[in-house]
C-alpha cells in the first residue's frame, strides 16, 4: 500500500498511509492481505472490489457509482516488455477527494507516473486531475507497447517476404514465423481489450464530469484522452489486420513451398517412367527376345534408358516447369 498527499501540485509518497488517509489524494493498493482491505472499508465506509469483482466484463460491474463514491475498472498489461504479458484488471475508485487504485499486477505505469508526478508540475489538484493523468501515462505505455509491436511486425514480414531467414539446415523458418506473429496478434489482441476499457472509462468520466466537478481544463484533459484511446486503438486495429495478413501470406508461402517439393517428386516420377518401363521389358526374360542374343542389344537398351531420360527433363526445362 502506497499513498501520497499533494505538496504543491506534485505527489509525495507517504509511508504510512493508513495513519493520515484524511492527507491522501491517492491510495494505492497492490494486492493488500483481506485484513488490510477489511480495515480500510471500514475506516472510509466502502466496499472495496474485490480481485473477481473486477475480473466481470459486465459494463455495470465495471463503471457505476455507489454511496457518492465513482467505480471504474480497466484491463491493463503488466510484463509487457516481452510479448507474454499479463492481463489484469485494475480498479479506479474516486472516493470524496481522494482516489483509490485497487491492484494484482504491476503495469509499468503504476511506477513511472508518480516518480513523474513528484518531480514535474502537472497541473495536480484532485482526485480527478490525478486520474486523468494516470490514464494518460497509462495510454502512453500503451502507445510505446504498440510501437514496439509495430516495429517487430514489419521485420517478420520483411522475414515473410524475402525469405532470407533460414535455419542452419537450410529449411525457412517459417514455422517460427508463425510462432511469433501468433505471440505478436495475442499482444495487439490484448492491446485492443485494454483501449475499449479505457475508452469506456474516458466516456464515463465525461459523463460524471459534473459529479465530481471536474474543471474545464480537466475536460479538455478528458476530451484529448479520448482522442488519443480512439487514434491508437484504430492504429492498433490495423496492426490486426495486419497479422491476419502475414499469417496468410505465411500459410501461402508454406504451401508454395509443399507444392515445389511435391511438383520436384512429380516431376522426377515421369522422367524415370520411361527407363523403367525399357528396363521393365527386358527383364521379362521370354525365351523369343531377339534383343537378348544380339551383341549390341544390351549397350542400346542402356542408351535408350538414358534418352527416355533426359528427353522428359529437357522438355521440362524448355517448358519452365523446373
Amino acid at each position: 500500500m502506497i499513498g501520497y498527499r499533494l505538496v504543491g501540485q506534485r505527489l509525495q509518497a507517504v509511508e504510512d498511509a493508513l495513519s493520515c488517509l484524511d492527507e491522501l489524494i491517492w491510495l494505492d493498493l497492490h494486492a493488500e492481505p483481506p485484513d488490510v482491505i477489511a480495515a480500510l472499508e471500514q475506516r472510509l465506509g466502502l466496499d472495496i472490489p474485490t480481485e473477481d469483482e473486477m475480473a466481470e466484463i459486465e459494463i455495470s460491474s465495471r463503471l457505476y457509482q455507489e454511496a457518492g463514491s465513482h467505480f471504474m475498472t480497466a484491463t491493463l498489461p503488466a510484463q509487457s516488455d516481452q510479448d507474454d504479458a499479463i492481463m489484469a484488471p485494475v480498479s479506479f475508485v474516486i472516493h470524496g477527494r481522494m482516489l483509490l487504485t485497487v491492484r494484482t499486477s504491476s503495469p509499468r505505469a503504476f511506477a513511472t507516473f508518480p516518480q513523474r508526478a513528484a518531480h514535474s508540475d502537472l497541473g495536480l489538484s484532485d482526485a480527478a486531475s490525478v486520474l486523468l493523468r494516470l490514464l494518460e501515462a497509462v495510454v502512453d505505455r500503451l502507445a510505446d507497447i504498440l510501437e514496439r509491436a509495430s516495429r517487430d511486425i514489419d521485420a517478420i514480414s520483411l522475414r515473410i517476404f524475402n525469405q532470407v531467414e533460414q535455419s542452419p539446415g537450410g529449411k525457412s523458418s517459417y514455422q517460427d514465423v508463425l510462432r511469433q506473429l501468433g505471440r505478436k496478434g495475442d499482444l495487439v489482441s490484448d492491446l485492443l481489450e485494454s483501449l475499449m476499457t479505457l475508452s469506456r472509462i474516458s466516456s464515463y468520466l465525461a459523463l460524471v464530469g459534473k459529479d465530481l466537478n471536474v474543471s474545464r481544463s480537466e475536460r479538455e484533459h478528458q476530451k484529448t484522452l479520448s482522442r488519443d484511446i480512439q487514434s491508437i486503438s484504430e492504429h492498433a486495429g490495423f496492426m490486426s489486420q495486419k497479422v491476419t495478413f502475414l499469417l496468410d501470406a505465411t500459410l501461402g508461402m508454406i504451401n508454395i513451398e509443399q507444392n515445389a517439393t511435391i511438383k520436384i517428386f512429380s516431376v522426377l516420377a515421369v522422367i524415370f517412367m520411361p527407363p523403367t518401363m525399357i528396363a521393365s521389358i527386358y527383364g521379362m526374360n521370354f525365351a523369343l527376345m531377339p534383343e537378348l542374343q544380339w551383341p549390341y542389344g544390351y549397350p542400346l537398351a542402356l542408351l535408350l534408358m538414358l534418352l527416355a531420360a533426359i528427353l522428359p527433363y529437357w522438355y521440362f526445362k524448355r517448358r519452365g516447369w523446373l
